[in-house]
Formats: structure tokens, C-alpha cells, sequence
């Protein structure tokens, strides 16, 4: 039903804008073809137009838009006078957003900056409205942009760029589906912080990992000092290896040709003295 009814209102707009051009419409079409013969072949230098591959061309005749929807690509015929033409461009467009200072959820400034890319898919609609279609899409660009980054905090704003974007492309498509356009993709380009804000970012960043590396040397240590327990415990069990641990060590000193070499004295020979 409800197509129905939209079929029927498409149907009726479509009488009221082509419908009967009057009498003075007629008399003026029959003056231009009369011109048209008259300055034969001449005035096809001005009846024949082309248009690219990439563009079509929207005819008004005498202030309505010609019916059969958008002219080209290649040639076509218009009447001279009576007929006026606007090439409409399909290619994808792209155009930056101007830097926008934002102030974020957390009561934080930043300078942000997006690119879009759209494109015109029923060029009647772009033309008839809205004025400049581009233009228009660019300030609605940056107005969404600056109601969307308002509701994020910073985290958000420098970790959710992605989910930023498909949001804004989101209410931009919605936006600028009246127009005939339709938003490809949005992204941010660049987060610009107050050089304070940067400072102390940084110096949190920095304290935050001196913590962590403390914390790394501490269970290195800890770590360290059970493995020598675990070989204190096996030296204790068999007593040559205590002494061959000790001319292991002599070789290695004496493999860096140091001139004073120390060797300590057993605590055995000591004991042994003590108790006479």
C-alpha cells in the first residue's frame, strides 16, 4: 500500500512539472524551431551538445526539467532559446574538512581535521534540490564532524578513529540522500593536542614505563636469587663441587690476565684451627 501511494504521488509531481507548457510555451518553441531552420546548419553548432563518459546533462525548457531523466553520455539535441542545460559530474569527489577546534567530553581541545569522499548518483535531485550540492556537503562535513567528536573523550577520540568515521559517514549518507548524493567514506585525517597536554602525556608515558621496568628488574632478582639457592642447595650436597666451582673461577680469572689474583681460603682449614 504504502508503495502505492508513493507511486501514485511520483506520478502526480511528474503531470504537475511536465504538464502543459501554455500557449505562449508553444508559440515560443514554434518561434525556435523557425530559427532553427532558417539558420540551418549553423545553429546546430548550438542545438548539437556532448557530454563525457562521466557526466550527464539535466535540460530545463522553458524552466522545467525536460522529461526522460538525464541527457547523455554522447550527443543529443536541444532547442535553441527555450532549452537550458547543467552537466552534472558522477566521478567521486573528494574534499578536506578544515581543521575544526573541538572541544571533547572530557573538556579537552583539539584540532581535528577529515577528508570525504561522495558522489552524485541521480543528478536531477542534485540539481533541483539543493543549491551547490557540493558546497552544501561541505559545510554539513564539518558540522557533523564537530557534533560527533564532542560527545567522545580524548581516549576515545585518539583510539576509535575508525568507529568515529563509520559513524559520521553513517549521518552524512542520511543527510545528503535528499540531495541525490551519496557519501562513499569519511576519515580523520589528523589529532592535533595543546603542546602542554602533549608535554604531560608524555611525561605519563614515560613514568609509566620506568614502573613497569622496575617491576621487570624485581622479578628478574627474584628469580636470580632462587635459582642460587637451588644451587647453594646442590653445592651443599657434594663438597668437590664447591671446589670445583672455585678453579672454575680461578681459570676465568686468569683467562682476563688480571695482575693480582686472589684466592680465598677454605673455611675448613679456619674451623680446624679454631677449636685448638
Amino acid at each position: 500500500m504504502a508503495s502505492e501511494i508513493s507511486e501514485i504521488k511520483r506520478s502526480s509531481n511528474s503531470v504537475e512539472r511536465d504538464g502543459d507548457l501554455g500557449t505562449c510555451g508553444y508559440i515560443l518553441w514554434g518561434l525556435s524551431a523557425f530559427i532553427l531552420v532558417i539558420t540551418f546548419p549553423f545553429s546546430l553548432c548550438y542545438a548539437i551538445r556532448v557530454v563525457q563518459e562521466y557526466e550527464r546533462a539535466i535540460l530545463f525548457r522553458l524552466g522545467r526539467v525536460v522529461p526522460g531523466g538525464p541527457k547523455g553520455p554522447g550527443l543529443f539535441f536541444i532547442w535553441p532559446f527555450i532549452d537550458t542545460m547543467q552537466k552534472v559530474d558522477l566521478r567521486t569527489v573528494s574534499f578536506d574538512v578544515p581543521p575544526q577546534e573541538i572541544l571533547t567530553k572530557d573538556s579537552v581541545t583539539v584540532a581535528v581535521d577529515a577528508v570525504v569522499y561522495f558522489r552524485i548518483f541521480d543528478p536531477e535531485m542534485s540539481v533541483c534540490n539543493v543549491h551547490d550540492a557540493q558546497r552544501s556537503t561541505q559545510l554539513l562535513a564539518a558540522t557533523t564532524l564537530r557534533n560527533v567528536l564532542g560527545t567522545k573523550a580524548m581516549t576515545e577520540l585518539l583510539s576509535e578513529r575508525e568507529s568515529i568515521s563509520h559513524e559520521m559517514q553513517h549521518i552524512l549518507d542520511e543527510s545528503t540522500d535528499p540531495w541525490g548524493m551519496k557519501v562513499e567514506r569519511v576519515e580523520v585525517k589528523d589529532v592535533r593536542l595543546p603542546v602542554q597536554l602533549q608535554r604531560a602525556m608524555a611525561a605519563e608515558a614515560e613514568a609509566m614505563r620506568e614502573a613497569r621496568a622496575k617491576v621487570v628488574a624485581a622479578e628478574g632478582e627474584q628469580k636470580a636469587s632462587r635459582a642460587l639457592k637451588e644451587a647453594a642447595d646442590v653445592i651443599t650436597e657434594s663438597p668437590a663441587a664447591l671446589q670445583l666451582r672455585y678453579l672454575q673461577t680461578l681459570q676465568t680469572v686468569s683467562a682476563e690476565k688480571n695482575s693480582t689474583i686472589l684466592f680465598p681460603l677454605p673455611i675448613d682449614m679456619i674451623s680446624s684451627f679454631m677449636k685448638k
